[in-house]
């Protein structure tokens, strides 16, 4: 199993020095959050909650998340990254992946994409995208991505995004896998069908049963119940190692360590952050990492 820790919500002058930390104690990887930025009035509706009120506001930090895993991936070897979650349908494809791949060339291939279509209709009207048509759109994105990054010329025609022939290089070399979070119908058939992987919101164990379950019929179903695929499910419940061992059992293949916010408080030490991390990778990730 797979270990990822989750670093949202993280003093942004902390976040270098962790992924050292990170990759020290055993850790698959990191993730990064994303948001553009906080509204000044926000009427969208948080999903996660159950008042639709997010956990977080303007001071919020959201540092932007490639530029913060190049520098990550300079000082660190083995550590992987990805994002949780990019909000794919809000950028341009062509932009995205040249920054992404440059990132996946230089970090030797340890970068992927968590991606999710949004929830903030105030960040699509800032920049001018349509909200409405971002799953779509996101859908459409996946092509080009892929088609991007294989190094060679291509052209794409589709509904929302239409390019002559262009070539990106340098390649990134290898494949950058693309995990869909979500937990929506849409989400779930999403990633059986385009992804890579799925990401979870945090779930309970008997939820990260029924949805490994789901996306292996949904997959099957797409014919590609043979090929690779993530299933990073965060747990609301404490990481017991013989509640991993079945969880590894019925399909997840990766779970993550919470926020530090939630752990040790809104604010803490780089000392206190590390020594979380490492207690982890003493009692969990030594034993079934």
């Amino acid at each position: 199993m797979k270990f990822w820790q989750v670093l949202s919500f993280t003093e942004p002058d902390q976040l270098i020095p962790l992924a050292q930390a990170a990759e020290e104690a055993g850790f698959h990887g990191v993730m990064l959050s994303d948001h553009l930025f906080f509204p000044g009035k926000l009427e969208s509706r948080y999903p996660y909650s159950e008042d639709g009120t997010p956990g977080f506001d303007g001071t919020t930090a959201w540092p932007e998340p490639w530029t913060t895993i190049a520098a990550m991936s300079a000082v660190t070897e083995r550590l992987h990254f990805g994002t949780m979650v990019y909000i794919l349908p809000l950028r341009n494809p062509i932009e995205l992946a040249k920054s992404l791949g440059t990132v996946a060339f230089h970090s030797k291939g340890r970068v992927a994409l968590g991606a999710g279509a949004g929830w903030i209709r105030e960040e699509f009207e800032t920049l001018g995208v349509d909200f409405k048509t971002r799953g779509k759109r996101m859908n459409e994105m996946i092509e080009v991505l892929h088609g991007l990054w294989s190094g060679e010329m291509v052209e794409h025609h589709g509904d929302h995004f239409d390019f002559g022939p262009l070539q990106m290089s340098p390649a990134p070399g290898a494949k950058i896998p693309i995990y869909i979070g979500g937990i929506s119908k849409f989400a779930l058939r999403r990633a059986a069908t385009l992804g890579d992987g799925w990401i979870g919101t945090g779930q309970t164990p008997d939820e990260a049963v029924e949805f490994c379950t789901t996306l292996r019929g949904l997959r099957e179903e797409a014919g590609r119940g043979s090929e690779p695929f993530e299933t990073i499910i965060p747990l609301v419940v404490p990481p017991e190692l013989d509640l991993l061992r079945r969880l590894e059992g019925e399909g997840m293949t990766a779970t993550t360590c919470y926020p530090f916010s939630y752990l040790i408080g809104p604010t803490s030490t780089l000392q206190q952050k590390r020594d979380v991390m490492m207690q982890f990778g003493d009692n969990v990730i030594s034993k079934l990492g």
